[in-house]
């Protein structure tokens, strides 16, 4: 038997005859992929996304600007030589991410809008235009690395990148099997020096670049004043209540409050207070001290499995699942447990965490180390503590809502 033999990209055939569709953000990241596949022989598509228009955005450091990021792809496109396209993704992007970013900030919770884009509009429309074009991949400049299962019938897994800095693995967890097979991640075993190296080689205009800092369509930083523009009038005034059901003072909306956030909550006792809960139906901040914060279990909701084998819930599944996990994407992954609990999928996290929010993402590996495989995740549903203070707590949370009552 004929061993098929794989170019650089773990695709069968020449890089000549593969054709490779790139999506070019306008930075050094995208842009080396394009250049690295092109000098490889791929035929190489660029393609750019306009999601938002900043309009009279401030151009401040750390800012990215729609239209400069679009000139840039452009201009990288042009000296490579390869064609490049412009999608309008405006409509779609603001339904599927902005809108949602909003409610979600609406109903207390703290949302993750990168890891929607790549869910609703990456990996889900942007795939299916490559696949209309012809394409035998979609490649991204994400850190992350993606490799053939040995024996899983040409099926990939992800895996956390090389460069432990870098890697962003916790923002795609929501990918499905189906679009990691499609997917190619050629800087997931690069570092970030290692890039810039390459964008010089290759006398890429944009090799000096500084990588963007803020969520797109935030250019200042300040969500709330995002969302304030995006839901005139939806950010009303409340209570911020203490955890023994004291009333502390009063806010201007709960849009301007995170759980955990500890600076510019807008009232002194004379010790430290933590946001530990946002009460969005009744518009209160209750606050509290640190350890009310304290987070072992947490429920999931749009759990994306891509692991081997069923999960905990699955009738074939007996008793938990030892995974590790992250609550944040700058924290690395701890001993965890995957168990089927009374209201679905939830998390145990056995060293604890502190300031965990609904609407934030916990992702799952097969363990700690280095490049360790991700194995899916889900949406952060609700967070309790350690069975041993959750009495307490939700007897101070009643408290307080018996107090402001």
């Amino acid at each position: 038997m004929t061993k098929t033999t794989l170019n650089s990209l773990d695709l069968p055939g020449a890089p000549g005859d593969t054709r490779v569709v790139v999506a070019m953000s306008g930075g050094v990241d995208s842009s080396v992929v394009a250049a690295l596949l092109k000098d490889q022989g791929y035929d190489v598509i660029g393609m750019t996304l306009q999601l938002y228009d900043h309009g009279e955005a401030t151009h401040r450091a750390g800012a990215c600007c729609a239209g400069q990021d679009i000139y840039d792809a452009r201009r990288v496109a042009e000296d490579l030589g390869i064609p490049h396209y412009v999608l309008d993704y405006e409509s779609r992007f603001r339904e599927a991410v902005i809108d949602a970013f909003a409610d979600s900030y609406l109903a207390g919770e703290t949302p993750v809008p990168c890891i929607a884009c790549n869910q609703q509009v990456k990996f889900k429309d942007l795939l299916q235009t490559a696949r209309d074009l012809g394409a035998d991949a979609l490649a991204t400049g994400h850190y992350v690395a993606s490799r053939s299962i040995s024996g899983a019938n040409g099926h990939r897994a992800l895996y956390r990148a090389r460069d432990p800095e870098r890697d962003q693995s916790y923002f795609l967890f929501a990918t499905t099997q189906e679009q990691i097979d499609f997917l190619r991640f050629p800087l997931g075993d690069m570092t970030k020096q290692e890039t810039r190296a390459l964008a010089r080689k290759y006398g890429l205009s944009v090799s000096e670049k500084s990588d963007s800092q803020d969520i797109c369509f935030v250019p200042t930083g300040s969500y709330a004043q995002v969302i304030e523009r995006l839901r005139p009038g939806a950010a009303e005034p409340g209570d911020i209540v203490h955890l023994d059901g004291r009333v502390l003072g009063r806010h201007e909306g709960i849009i301007h409050f995170t759980v955990g956030q500890r600076r510019g909550i807008g009232v002194a006792i004379g010790e430290p207070l933590y946001v530990v809960d946002l009460d969005a139906e009744a518009r209160r901040v209750v606050v509290g001290p640190r350890e009310a914060l304290s987070t072992r279990f947490v429920s999931l909701r749009e759990v994306n499995w891509v692991g081997d084998g069923p999960l905990p819930a699955h009738p074939q599944h007996t008793g938990p699942l030892d995974v590790h996990a992250k609550v944040r994407s700058t924290r690395p992954p701890q001993p965890a447990r995957l168990i089927a609990g009374e209201a679905g999928l939830e998390v145990e996290l056995l060293d604890g965490e502190y300031g965990v929010s609904p609407g934030q993402a916990c992702v799952l590996y097969e363990s700690d180390t280095d490049q360790s495989r991700v194995l899916g995740g889900g949406w952060i549903d609700a967070a309790r503590p350690a069975d041993e203070f959750a009495a307490g707590l939700h007897d101070t949370a009643a408290a307080a809502t018996l107090a402001a009552e």
